[in-house]
């Protein structure tokens, strides 16, 4: 590690040094699945372009972040002509065809899971193409495709469908139903990227939502059937300054999602939701990572009791169980500590230390609901991690949480990939 450091700020000194000089050719090595022109497409520096330090280390940085590529580095050598030079971009490649399975208790205490397959590098050009199967008390799948360099070097497009079936708690006043939910959804988004770090999605998702009474508490304002056509308009705006480094990551991380949704049935007003989520995280000594995650939502506040935040295991607090409640804004904080205690050539074990905690404001509530001890969920845990450093996002992990807020709850947590 030290002696690739040197390598890589000698030459940089050289690259500043003779920064008036040209660019012979840029070649690419290590690469196997990966398309070389894909590369080129994608990097910035060309040949016959002034050699240039700043834009090595963002084609770089922008290397790193592809799903096919685990790390990336550059060298820089004297061509046949004076004042010419050969670059060469290194890439260590990922496995991408990677199966995933998440094995958890759905909230009537039966046994769930969720398997799938996705390929990271369809055709060479890092193209995401995967789907799942969900048994959740009912039968659910899903396919999706992402192509973000699709049109150009910065273009691209992203198709999903999806038809989710579960059973899911509805709390009312006097108590908590179990409906049956189909959510079937046809999605299409356009990619753009910016610049190298900030990218954009815009588009639009048609869907239906489907719930059925099973049973428990009825409310005579609360239909036990609803069938409705909707759609929404999606915008997500991405800022990533994160640098990789295998398995450790420092930086910040800013992502925006709003949504807004309409429906044909009348009855039911439209809304909006938006949310963000701010990440960071810190390089501690050799082998510590810190990371935290800082989410803000908010959407509009109807009195219902489908509220879209939801508190959940899979998605926020780690040990609270599956849908236990939901709401109309929410804050939540995950802080971690990561330790590698073991790195070698291809596996690293990881543990960790977390603190799980937020707060969600009632439907039709106010503001003031965040201070409710009602509301409020503090889970402390710790949790270990198995990682293949040559197969792309190949992090199995388990994590236990133990609530110490009111009428708490504990749990074990598995999953594909880091919570955050």
């Amino acid at each position: 590690m030290i002696r690739t450091a040197a390598t890589i700020l000698f030459c940089f000194f050289m690259v500043s040094a003779y920064g008036q000089n040209k660019v012979a050719d840029l070649k690419v090595q290590g690469n196997k699945r990966t398309k070389t022109s894909f590369i080129k497409k994608i990097t910035r520096l060309k040949a016959g372009m002034d050699l240039d330090s700043s834009l090595i280390a963002e084609d770089i940085y922008r290397l790193k972040r592809l799903p096919s590529v685990s790390h990336a580095y550059f060298q820089v050598f004297p061509a046949h002509e004076e004042g010419q030079y050969n670059v060469f971009y290194g890439i260590e490649e990922n496995f991408t065809l990677i199966p995933f399975a998440s094995v958890y208790t759905s909230n009537n205490d039966e046994f769930a899971f969720r398997v799938g397959l996705q390929e990271f590098n369809v055709l060479g050009n890092n193209i995401t193409l995967g789907g799942f199967y969900q048994r959740d008390v009912f039968n659910s799948f899903g396919a999706h495709l992402r192509a973000p360099y699709l049109f150009s070097n910065k273009l691209g497009l992203a198709i999903s469908y999806q038809d989710l079936i579960t059973q899911e708690p509805v709390f009312l006043d006097n108590g908590t139903a179990d409906y049956k939910y189909n959510n079937e959804a046809f999605e299409i988004l356009g990619l753009y990227e910016i610049n190298f770090r900030h990218r954009v999605e815009l588009g639009i998702n048609f869907f239906t939502e489907d719930y059925q009474y099973l049973f428990g508490t009825t409310d005579p304002e609360v239909p036990q059937t609803l069938n409705v056509n909707k759609y929404l308009y999606k915008f997500i705006y991405n800022y990533d300054g994160i640098e990789y480094y295998y398995q450790y990551l420092s930086g910040f991380k800013s992502t925006l999602n709003f949504q807004y949704v309409n429906s044909a049935n009348e009855q039911l007003p439209e809304f909006a939701i938006g949310f963000n989520d701010f990440a960071y995280y810190l390089r501690v000594g050799q082998k510590g990572n810190w990371a935290s995650r800082l989410r803000l939502g908010l959407s509009s506040n109807l009195d219902t009791p489908f509220a879209p935040f939801a508190v959940d295991n899979n998605l926020n607090i780690r040990g609270v169980g599956n849908t236990i409640d939901r709401g109309t804004a929410a804050i939540v904080l995950n802080t971690e500590y990561r330790h590698t205690l073991i790195d070698k050539d291809w596996f690293v074990l990881q543990s960790n230390v977390f603190v799980d905690g937020g707060s969600w404001r009632n439907p039709g509530g106010d503001f003031s609901d965040f201070g409710d001890d009602q509301n409020l969920r503090i889970y402390p845990g710790i949790g270990i991690r198995f990682m293949h450093k040559k197969i792309f996002n190949a992090i199995f992990r388990i994590d236990y949480g133990h609530g110490i807020t009111n009428e708490a709850s504990k749990g074990i947590v598995f999953g594909i990939g880091q919570y955050f």
